[in-house]
C-alpha cells in the first residue's frame, strides 16, 4: 500500500516537472512572439500553464533579487522538487518497505 503512494507520488512530480518546463517554453515563446497571441487555444494553454505553475513560483519569485528580464525562479522550482523526490526516495521509501 505504501509503495503504491509513494510511486503514484513521484509520479505526479515527475508530471509537474514537465508542466513546469512547458510553461517556461511557452513563455519564451510568447515573449518573442512566436505563437498567436489572439488564439484561443493557445491562450487557453497559456492560462492552465500559469495556473498550475504561479502558485509554486510565485513565492520564489516574491523572495529572488531582480534579475532584469532574467526569471531564474523555475530552476529554483527544479532543485526544490529534486530535494523532495530525494527525500522521498531515501527517506519515505526506505520506512515503508
Amino acid at each position: 500500500m505504501g509503495l503504491t503512494i509513494i510511486q503514484t507520488l513521484l509520479f505526479a512530480i515527475g508530471i509537474y516537472k514537465w508542466i513546469v518546463i512547458a510553461m517556461v517554453i511557452f513563455s519564451w515563446l510568447y515573449a518573442f512572439n512566436v505563437v498567436n497571441n489572439s488564439n484561443r487555444f493557445v491562450a487557453m494553454v497559456g492560462e492552465f500553464l500559469y495556473k498550475a505553475t504561479d502558485p509554486l513560483l510565485r513565492p520564489i519569485r516574491r523572495v529572488m533579487p531582480d534579475l532584469g528580464g532574467l526569471d531564474i525562479s523555475p530552476i529554483i522550482l527544479f532543485i526544490g522538487i529534486f530535494f523532495v523526490e530525494q527525500f522521498i526516495i531515501n527517506v519515505l521509501y526506505p520506512a515503508i518497505v
